[in-house]
């Protein structure tokens, strides 16, 4: 190890950046997060640095520079972008004795400033000693992705409450009582942004003189895994799964997104193939519920959004019929995924002002939905669970006075390597094959001929 990985304090100190350009503002813009007084040495700045001065931000000096001008510095950064100049400054402020770094000049770095995951308390840095930054940069997009956005509040909080805890908590409680405050129920109650209550609950185990009984932490999360491919899900659903006891999840949830998740959780496979109900939605809503009063962190875990179709509203009755806690974590919707993978919007303005999520299928017996009611003039219809129903949805349409040259697209297994899109019109629907799970666009424009392929014909890209 060349270099001591090591946290300067710079509050109450001054920082100085040789240079007025773009270098000196990528810079300047690390030392923002800190609170460090910014002295920018050059005769003109550009837009950014200078507005950081006329906010007060930042100082200007535009002097001749001289070793003097970097005495007493906590920090030096040489960045005008001239390599002859950059020398000449590193020459004056290592005459001063200053810690200095020196723009793409490795050969010149007394310090070097590595990738930051910034949740301020919480301070993650990741350096490689400049032999490979891209590799830096994606260790901090790992680390990024798998620390909440506000954790940083719960280090504070957690720093705050120290000395109450010290007169609290017995000393041999004191590691459980952490470890449940970082890696328990509190910690997930945090993250799911509920942080008044978190706290409160901290206070309150501190107060009864140490964490409560683990059991009592149980938990459910219905957590939408997204269309399929693993980068599509969220920070949030990600940090589920690694901290799962138990998943349970559908057949249409990607294995990669499987992979993710903490290797020693159990996994409860409760996907319902078509036609088949070997896992109905009350021996699912039972099975969830008792784990989770066993005190386990269950994740539901469903292909999509939990709340688009993906029958949440029985599972949240459930669990909150036995004062469970519940909560859901929203995921790219089937629709999203599906008009992104054939790079078009699902709104356009002045044709289409609104996006309706209608569902192809329904239970046995019930009404089919008013398909033609919902695709007025001037909206993109997007249909779940449409592939069966297809010739259904074309004659009904029809029938109901829709054109039939209304352009369709046909998504099937969207964000998946599977991937195949055909597009069509209207009244080729009903005799086109679509595989499901396959999501249906119907758009029907303000202008009729804005949204018409060229010509209309079925196109099948895989």
């Amino acid at each position: 190890m060349k270099s001591f990985p090591m946290f300067l304090r710079l509050e109450g100190r001054h920082v100085v950046i040789a240079g007025g350009g773009e270098q000196a503002a990528q810079k300047a813009r690390l030392m923002l997060k800190t609170e460090t007084r910014i002295v920018l040495l050059a005769d003109t700045l550009e837009p950014e640095l200078a507005d950081l001065v006329a906010s007060g931000r930042a100082e200007q000096d535009v002097t001749p520079p001289t070793a003097a001008h970097f005495a007493g510095a906590a920090l030096v950064f040489v960045a005008t972008g001239c390599p002859g100049r950059d020398a000449a400054l590193h020459a004056l402020a290592k005459a001063a004795g200053a810690t200095v770094n020196v723009v793409d000049q490795p050969a010149l770095c007394d310090a070097t400033t590595p990738s930051i995951v910034d949740r301020s308390p919480l301070v993650v840095a990741i350096g490689t000693e400049g032999a490979a930054p891209v590799l830096a940069r994606q260790l901090r997009a790992r680390i990024e992705r798998d620390l909440a956005p506000n954790l940083g509040g719960l280090a504070a909080l957690a720093g705050r409450l120290r000395g109450a805890v010290a007169a609290g908590v017995p000393k041999a409680k004191r590691r459980d009582f952490w470890r449940w405050v970082f890696d328990g129920a509190a910690r997930a109650t945090w993250e799911r942004g509920a942080e008044r209550e978190a706290a409160q609950a901290i206070k309150t185990a501190i107060a009864g003189g140490g964490a409560p009984d683990v059991a009592e932490g149980g938990s459910i999360a219905l957590v939408g895994a997204g269309p399929g491919a693993a980068d599509l899900l969220t920070l949030r659903a990600l940090r589920h799964l690694q901290e799962a006891d138990m998943i349970f999840y559908d057949r249409l949830v990607d294995p990669a997104v499987l992979d993710l998740a903490r290797r020693d959780a159990e996994r409860v496979y409760v996907g319902k193939a078509v036609g088949a109900c070997a896992w109905p939605q009350d021996r699912i809503n039972d099975v969830i519920t008792a784990a989770a009063r066993s005190g386990q962190r269950v994740v539901r875990l469903k292909s999509g959004d939990p709340a688009v179709f993906g029958r949440a509203e029985e599972e949240l009755a459930a669990a909150r019929a036995h004062g469970v806690p519940v909560e859901i974590v929203p995921g790219i919707t089937a629709a999203s995924a599906a008009a992104a993978a054939i790079g078009r919007s699902l709104t356009e303005r002045g044709q289409t002002d609104r996006v309706t999520f209608a569902t192809g299928t329904t239970r046995p017996g019930d009404t089919a939905p008013d398909w033609a009611g919902m695709l007025l003039p001037g909206t993109t219809l997007a249909l779940y669970m449409a592939a069966r129903a297809a010739p259904e949805i074309a004659a009904r349409l029809l029938s109901e006075g829709v054109p039939g040259d209304t352009p369709v697209d046909v998504i099937s297994e969207a964000s998946r390597s599977g991937e195949t899109h055909a597009r069509m019109v209207l009244r080729d629907l009903g005799t086109a094959e679509v595989a499901a799970p396959a999501v249906v666009f119907i758009t029907r424009a303000k202008t009729a001929a804005a949204s018409l392929p060229a010509r209309p014909r079925l196109v099948a890209t895989a």
